[in-house]
């Protein structure tokens, strides 16, 4: 039985908090700041809450509306610890894997709690790589369960949207397998190729340019950051990896063009649609490789791709 519509009053603008102020979730409260949004912030590092208080972003632990984990995954289930949360705030989160997170934040906040992952990031951690335009133009997945409450999510949604994100309805075990594939091995294949070019000596990286900087530039990453996201999501990076492995077995003609066939294939553009505030609906959009742009009154407006 397809989902009824959704029908979302007209709401206030609710207030944000994030709790950690690291890249994330320091560009993302300096991001909204810029936006004209009334956030609240809070880190465990005096720096950290120095650098988003010279931002404009109010530094305290009593917060409401949407409040943002913007912390690593290992330390989800203890974020909030200090932290007053209003009990009628709703919980997302920008963590890296999606399951982890919904079996133990998720697990005590219940459907108070939304989970989100901007694909934005880069190898640079920490308060000082803070930047307001990191998340314009990309995408960030907010999760949709069977059990999520729709105006929780659009709650999530509109401060997605709100620092000029597109956001892409998705279920988190399918979030999880999506990443493995995008993100999380080619962080391994990033380490691997920079050891053994390591290995070469050093006449190969005096020779390194292009290709091998893009191929390598997250093996700049943190390794404890990029350690604990693999391992987190260790079942499907194991086997994306796989894929890749048998891949890497065939003829290497047949292998280049059928990578340069996948690269070649996609979309040229995009068309906009009108989706309706429905689980189905949203998940069918993401699904399809679209993305939602704006909110229409008991409708969204979102971009789906040309077929190539």
């Amino acid at each position: 039985m397809a989902d009824a519509a959704f029908p979302v009053p007209t709401m206030p603008v609710p207030p944000v908090g994030v709790v950690g102020l690291g890249q994330l979730g320091g560009s993302f409260a300096a991001a909204l700041v810029e936006a004209g949004r009334e956030v609240t912030g809070w880190d465990v590092d005096p720096a950290a809450r120095d650098a988003a208080a010279g931002r404009g972003v109010r530094i305290g632990t009593e917060m409401s509306g949407v409040v943002v984990l913007a912390v690593p995954v290992p330390a989800m289930a203890t974020a909030l610890a200090g932290v007053a949360v209003d009990p009628t705030a709703t919980v997302t989160d920008l963590g890296s894997v999606k399951l982890p997170v919904l079996r133990t934040v998720g697990a005590t906040l219940g459907n108070r709690f939304v989970g989100g992952h901007p694909m934005c990031g880069t190898e640079r951690s920490g308060h000082a790589a803070t930047d307001p335009a990191l998340f314009r133009g990309a995408r960030w997945a907010v999760c949709l369960e069977p059990d999520t409450d729709l105006a929780r999510w659009l709650r999530v949604a509109e401060v997605a949207l709100a620092v000029g994100a597109e956001v892409v309805p998705v279920a988190a075990a399918e979030h999880d397998d999506a990443v493995a594939a995008i993100s999380h091995v080619p962080h391994l294949l990033a380490a691997a190729l920079a050891a053994a070019a390591g290995q070469a000596g050093p006449l190969a990286l005096s020779l390194a340019a292009g290709s091998f900087r893009d191929g390598t530039r997250v093996a700049a990453s943190d390794p404890a950051l990029v350690t604990a996201m693999v391992e987190d999501n260790a079942g499907p990076t194991a086997a994306a990896l796989a894929r890749v492995q048998e891949q890497l077995t065939r003829p290497w003609p047949e292998l280049v063009a059928a990578g340069h066939a996948v690269r070649a294939a996609a979309p040229a553009g995009s068309r906009t649609i009108r989706v309706p505030l429905e689980r189905a609906a949203l998940l069918a959009l993401g699904r399809a490789g679209g993305a939602v742009t704006r909110r229409l009154a008991a409708f969204v407006e979102g971009r789906l791709p040309d077929t190539p």
